[in-house]
C-alpha cells in the first residue's frame, strides 16, 4: 500500500513525536508514505476566513502534488483532513469554480483534474489494512482508553463512514488493540484549539470538560487522531484543569503512539518522551 502523505505543519514544529511515531508504525505495517515535500500549509481554517479563493487555490495546488504522483492523499491531522477534503469536494462538484482555479494553476504549470481522494490515516488503517490485521505483540489489556475524535474529522466531506454524532472508528481500534474503551459524553466534542488566540478561557474550558469527563469515567489515557487536539489536551492540561476547577493529570497520546505501544515498539521510538504528561511506565 502506497499513499501520498500530507504531513501538515504541526509535526514539523510542535508535535515532532507524531511524525516519529507515524514512521515507526507505517514502516512495520509495510505502508509506504511518499511525503509531499512541496506541499504547503492547508490554511487551517484561518486563511479560509480571510480569503476563501486564495485558500482554495492553495489546496488545489496541494492536491495536485498528490495527483501528480498518481496517489491518494493521506493526512494525519483532523483540520488538514477537513480543509483538504472540503476543497476536493467543492472542486469536484463545481466545474466553473474548477475552471477558475485551473486558470490560476496553469500560470505555475499545474492543472487539477478533481479526482484526488483525501483520507485520514485512521481510515486507511480501518478500510485498507483492517484493524484486525495490525500485529499486536503488547496488547493494551489493563489500560482504560478514552477516544477523543475531535470535531474536524466528523464534519463535511471529511467524514469517512463515521457517524458524526456517534463515531465508532477509534473505539473499534482500541478494542482491536486489546484496550478497554471508555465511553464519555465529550468524546466527539471540540477541544477549542482554534479559539485560543481570541478566547483562551473558552479553549481551556472546552479542553477541561474533555479531560475531566474522561478522567471521571476512569480513563488511564486519552487517544486522538488530531495533533491540534493533542496539543490542547496535553500541553495545555494545567490551564484546562484550572478552568475546570478540578485536578487532572492524564496522558494524551497520538493515534500512532497508541498503535505503536500495542505493536511493542519502544516508547522513545514513538516519541512518548516528548509528551508533556508521560505514561506511568516511561
Amino acid at each position: 500500500m502506497k499513499y501520498a502523505l500530507f504531513m501538515g505543519c504541526t509535526p514539523y514544529g510542535a508535535a515532532p513525536e507524531l511524525a516519529k511515531s507515524l514512521r515507526a508504525v507505517s514502516d512495520r505495517l509495510n505502508i509506504e508514505l511518499a511525503e509531499l515535500k512541496d506541499a504547503s500549509c492547508c490554511g487551517a481554517a484561518h486563511l479560509q476566513d480571510y480569503d476563501d479563493f486564495l485558500a482554495l487555490m492553495l489546496n488545489a495546488r496541494n492536491l495536485c502534488c498528490a495527483q501528480n504522483l498518481g496517489l491518494e492523499m493521506v493526512t494525519i491531522c483532523n483540520t488538514c483532513q477537513l480543509i483538504l477534503s472540503n476543497a476536493a469536494d467543492r472542486l469536484k462538484n463545481d466545474k466553473p469554480l474548477l475552471d477558475q482555479v485551473n486558470g490560476k494553476l496553469e500560470q505555475i504549470g499545474l492543472r487539477y483534474d478533481a479526482d484526488t481522494k483525501v483520507r485520514h490515516f485512521l481510515y486507511v488503517l480501518r478500510d485498507d489494512l483492517g484493524f484486525a490485521n495490525i500485529p499486536v505483540s503488547n496488547a493494551l489489556e489493563g489500560w482504560r482508553i478514552a477516544p477523543f475524535y475531535g470535531c474536524h474529522n466528523l464534519r463535511g466531506a471529511a467524514v469517512n463512514g463515521d457517524n458524526g454524532f456517534n463515531p465508532s472508528s477509534l473505539d473499534d481500534l482500541i478494542a482491536a488493540l486489546g484496550g478497554a474503551r471508555v465511553d464519555y459524553e465529550r468524546k466527539n466534542g471540540c477541544c477549542g484549539f482554534h479559539t485560543e488566540i481570541q478566547a483562551p478561557l473558552t479553549t481551556y474550558r472546552l479542553s477541561g470538560e474533555i479531560l475531566t469527563g474522561a478522567g471521571d469515567c476512569g480513563a488511564d489515557m486519552i487517544v486522538t487522531p488530531c495533533p491540534l487536539c493533542q496539543l490542547s489536551l496535553d500541553a495545555k492540561q494545567d490551564s484546562a484543569a484550572k478552568a475546570a476547577r478540578q485536578p487532572v493529570k492524564i496522558p494524551v497520546l497520538h493515534l500512532t503512539q497508541m498503535i505503536g505501544l500495542a505493536m511493542g515498539i519502544d516508547q522513545k521510538e514513538l516519541g512518548l518522551d516528548h509528551n508533556i504528561v508521560r505514561l506511568p511506565t516511561l
